[in-house]
């Protein structure tokens, strides 16, 4: 969708989830779409002739392994059968297929795109690793750490961009620099007031004080079991924190959760986008803003791939 908001024509993917891919198509109805694991697509032998000519490939590898609020370390090496597909994976390895793939297909740009944890503590030899690999496979690497606020997006989300360009093409340094204005969680708030909590989320609610970032600190506070740090409380005149697909999140002015509507524009998703079977904070919560995408490409574009025209 990123892709498509910057102009680009958008080809198809690879998902191993039938749901996701079904949304995925239904959606955007691609050209080309593999609901496979991504090691079996990187292992094909031939690939459609468009696939051989590509200004972009872009790829998120599964990246629970290196989130600051998973295990990180503890699940390095472990393979385990996630909601994505059914088959095992290690995913600290899918990065690596991911550029096994792009070595294949050598587009002019390749992007890969993770969370903030894995330039922290001991993650960084995997930087060091990923980096060596794509100079492997004939490409000049440049690392981001960029913030959606700053790139007209109401969600503060930190993620990491590896963005390669081909050794042949020379083209130079790219520059991004974002200072779009924050846009607080009110501008996306419905004036809709029902109350949808439950007996325990209402009791640690009608506990909070200005400045909680959770229910978790509300139940430090009051003495509790220390949970619901997951649930996390908006405020009208802030930015809204990462959405993930495991949170749970509460209007600090309003006692009720966010409405699907609220959620797709905190992720920059079109109000009358076609979610069918899956939640649309999950799915949301999973994806790189639509709107960050379009800003880095349409940098990309800019910059590198409008004078290779």
């Amino acid at each position: 969708m990123g892709y498509k908001l910057a102009g680009f024509e958008h080809l198809g993917g690879v998902e191993i989830d039938p749901e996701v891919a079904d949304v995925y198509k239904t959606n955007h109805n691609p050209k080309y779409l593999f609901v496979e694991d991504i090691r079996d697509f990187a292992n094909r032998l031939e690939f459609p002739k468009d696939l051989y000519d590509l200004d972009i490939l872009d790829g998120s590898p599964p990246c629970s392994s290196f989130s600051m609020a998973g295990n990180r370390e503890k699940d390095w090496g472990k393979t385990k059968v996630f909601r994505e597909g059914q088959a095992e994976q290690r995913l600290d390895d899918l990065f690596f297929d991911y550029i096994r793939l792009a070595k294949k297909l050598q587009p002019k740009v390749v992007i890969a795109e993770n969370v903030k944890g894995l330039i922290q503590g001991n993650a960084k030899a995997y930087v060091h690793r990923i980096k060596k690999e794509f100079e492997a496979a004939g490409y000049k690497v440049q690392l981001f750490l960029l913030n959606a606020a700053s790139m007209g997006v109401p969600q503060k989300r930190e993620r990491v961009f590896f963005i390669c360009q081909r050794n042949d093409l020379n083209f130079p340094k790219l520059q991004l620099r974002f200072n779009e204005d924050a846009i607080p969680f009110g501008k996306v708030l419905e004036d809709v007031e029902y109350n949808n909590l439950t007996k325990n989320e209402q009791y640690l609610w009608n506990n909070k004080i200005y400045g909680d970032g959770d229910f978790g600190v509300i139940n430090v506070r009051l003495g509790n079991k220390q949970n619901s740090f997951t649930t996390k409380l908006l405020y009208k005149d802030k930015v809204c924190n990462t959405v993930t697909a495991g949170d749970n999140n509460i209007l600090f002015d309003i006692p009720r959760k966010t409405t699907k509507n609220e959620v797709c524009q905190i992720g920059t998703y079109p109000l009358d986008y076609n979610f069918k079977k899956i939640e649309p904070k999950y799915l949301i919560g999973m994806s790189v803003p639509p709107v960050m995408t379009a800003q880095v490409a349409a940098e990309i574009y800019n910059q590198w791939l409008k004078t290779a025209e």
